[in-house]
């Protein structure tokens, strides 16, 4: 079948999303100080994990002087804030765990809290954005992004497994750069009918998939099961689809009537949105309107890129057009998918160590007297046992977002298992 017509249209570039060449979506170097007028969040927020482990963090919350924002002008000044206006929203609500929650945020912290959220176009909770892709630091500058070279911001409480868990998850980020940077050269290549440059940019993008998986299975390493799930969980829960929280929040001084935000979430990373798009991988209603909401909670310019993939000319179509003409294109596409399978399948391993089994082991605990680990696991939020921090039914939601990727598949490729996992 003869390629397709060129297209006239300028070259499809990251250059206006915000999206770093070297960093991807991550924050290059993000600020670690605020003007001295805002001291007084930094002072509270550096210190929200001992606060709430000596139960003051409210008390000193309900304390703070009522700041403007307007003094913040700069994106990283605004990230900044925001981050830590955050971590101290998510301790103050969460302070005394699912059995003491708040039914309103104080107007000295929803204020400024709610103002910057809107310059930013970020939602007022913990995002991915703050807690992963602008909560780090490296202690050498000119040294490595690794893990014994990186350091958070700010924190939660539960110690290193806090640490390991978002810096871990900013690893997975960065290996995604080379995908990302990759994405443009496949768009560009459809549109111009150029299958050798789209099968050796999915072939890149598959390698950058699969370093993906590799950096994930450092959570392993970093982060304990039982302090995930019996304490860091809940500060990462939002007051959307949760028991706990059934009315919301009402944000004093801003509205009167409670408001519902979810918590963090992986699905409000771009990454597997902006690769949906582009391979044409289709969700059905339930977990698609699910994640399409999660795009609220992205900063807009990362948004608008993965709305503008999707206005792209198919790279499915394209590639059964050129079926026959081009093997190289037809097996590059058909192992990006499977990479993309094997990365949603070790997700939901990793969930399961961390979050299915320490939720079984946790009703186990409550039937008995033993106090050694349920010390930690058993205080972890019921209301939480069979959801994602995001408000969804976690395991349902991961097998069918994974066995939807599957669908993208080519129909003479569909048994292809894919990559073997570890």
């Amino acid at each position: 079948m003869a390629a397709a017509e060129p297209d006239s249209k300028p070259s499809f570039s990251l250059d206006s999303y915000h999206v770093s060449e070297e960093l991807g979506f991550v924050l290059p170097d993000p600020l670690e100080e605020l003007p001295p007028y805002y001291q007084p969040w930094m002072d509270i927020a550096l210190r929200v994990p001992e606060l709430v482990h000596s139960h003051e963090l409210r008390l000193h919350i309900n304390k703070m002087p009522l700041l403007s924002s307007h003094l913040l002008q700069k994106h990283r000044e605004l990230q900044l804030a925001h981050l830590a206006l955050s971590m101290m929203t998510m301790g103050y609500t969460w302070q005394e765990g699912e059995n003491d929650t708040v039914e309103m945020l104080p107007h000295n912290l929803a204020v400024p809290y709610w103002e910057i959220s809107q310059r930013l176009g970020l939602p007022p909770i913990l995002t991915h954005s703050d807690a992963v892709l602008a909560n780090w630091r490296k202690k050498d500058p000119e040294g490595p992004f690794d893990m014994e070279n990186l350091e958070l911001l700010f924190s939660l409480p539960g110690g290193d497994s806090v640490k390991g868990f978002f810096l871990v998850t900013l690893l997975v980020e960065l290996a995604a750069v080379p995908a990302l940077r990759n994405i443009p050269v496949v768009i560009n290549g459809v549109r111009r009918g150029d299958t050798e440059t789209v099968a050796r940019a999915l072939e890149d993008i598959s390698q950058s998939i699969q370093d993906m998986i590799d950096a994930l299975k450092l959570m392993q390493v970093y982060v304990e099961p039982s302090v995930f799930y019996g304490i860091m969980r809940i500060y990462l829960s939002g007051w959307k689809d949760n028991p706990c929280m059934p009315n919301g929040l009402v944000y004093e001084g801003v509205q009167a009537e409670p408001v519902e935000y979810s918590g963090g979430s992986a699905a409000q990373s771009c990454l597997l949105h902006c690769f949906d798009e582009l391979l044409g991988v289709k969700h059905e209603a339930k977990s698609g309107a699910f994640l399409t909401r999660m795009r609220n909670y992205m900063l807009p310019a990362h948004k608008q890129l993965i709305q503008d993939i999707s206005l792209q000319p198919s790279l499915k179509s394209f590639v059964k057009q050129q079926q026959q003409a081009s093997e190289r294109l037809n097996q590059a596409y058909q192992h990006c998918v499977t990479t993309l399978v094997a990365l949603r399948s070790y997700h939901i391993n990793v969930v399961s160590r961390f979050i299915t089994v320490p939720a079984a082991r946790a009703r186990q605990l409550r039937n008995q007297s033993q106090v050694l680990e349920a010390e930690v696991i058993s205080r972890a939020p019921a209301a939480l046992e069979e959801r994602g921090t995001g408000g969804s039914g976690i395991m349902t939601f991961l097998k069918t977002v994974r066995d939807q990727t599957k669908d993208a598949l080519l129909p003479d490729k569909q048994r292809n298992k894919g990559p073997q996992l570890m």
